[in-house]
């Protein structure tokens, strides 16, 4: 064939001489194909410096955040204290809190206690901290006694422990133990507001004594057992009502 004809022009093939078809280059002698490492890579970029040591590092200008604290919906509250006295709340919380009470807000019992009603402690506490910026959670079971039931409760505000309190509320029938149990709610509530300067005036004795002189009277009044008693109301307010019977005042 024409292809034999060609070979034989050329010479024999030499033993070890593959077809062209499965022909393999041999490779380049150790010496030339190992060039030096400058030629066969590009130079390296320079090494950036190693930081020094965290020994020899300089402070920050400033200090680090403090890391925000739990969420208030993954604190125990009935054990937790999470947040108290940790800072002062903000300037216009603190003057509605702090303010001192309307004259005509403040009440007082047949027997001489002064307070104000319940109602106008959550008022203050919606103005200084917003409806849904407090609330009361309980730290124990209520616990029924011989006609008073008892529990202790803890004011929150904005996610922080603020106070505690052992409320209490007397009862006459057995039926009433649950309606007790919301009034030891709202005594708890009174007392723990003092923490926070609210009617901070109801627990200063000389305030007291000068208010009751200005604002109220002592009268006598005779209740449904037919008793006669000395008993307490505001000048502004009519004569003491049902079950009492004011008959005039004691001086």
């Amino acid at each position: 064939m024409f292809a034999f004809g060609r070979l034989r022009s050329t010479g024999p093939l030499r033993a070890g001489v593959r077809s062209a078809s499965s022909y393999v280059p041999r490779a380049a002698p150790a010496a030339a194909a190992r060039k030096p490492a400058s030629e066969s890579r590009a130079p390296a970029a320079p090494a950036a410096p190693a930081a020094p040591a965290a020994s020899a590092q300089e402070p920050p200008t400033t200090p680090p955040e403090a890391p925000a604290h739990e969420s208030s919906a993954e604190v125990d509250w009935s054990q937790g204290y999470e947040g108290i006295g940790q800072r002062p709340f903000t300037t216009e919380a603190a003057r509605i809190l702090c303010q001192p009470l309307d004259k005509d807000d403040i009440e007082i019992k047949p027997d001489g206690l002064l307070y104000l009603p319940e109602i106008k402690y959550r008022r203050i506490l919606n103005r200084a901290f917003g409806p849904g910026g407090w609330g009361m959670v309980p730290r124990g079971e209520l616990e029924v006694g011989q006609g008073i039931v008892s529990r202790d409760w803890a004011l929150v505000c904005l996610g922080r422990f603020v106070s505690t309190a052992r409320g209490e509320q007397e009862f006459f029938r057995p039926s009433g133990v649950s309606t007790a149990g919301e009034g030891a709610k709202s005594n708890a509530l009174m007392r723990c507001c003092k923490d926070l300067g609210i009617a901070s005036e109801l627990w200063d004795p000389r305030f007291i004594r000068q208010f009751k002189a200005k604002y109220c009277v002592e009268v006598w009044a005779s209740g449904s057992d037919g008793k006669k008693r000395k008993l307490w109301r505001r000048k502004d307010d009519g004569p003491l009502e049902y079950p009492y019977k004011e008959t005039g005042p004691t001086k």
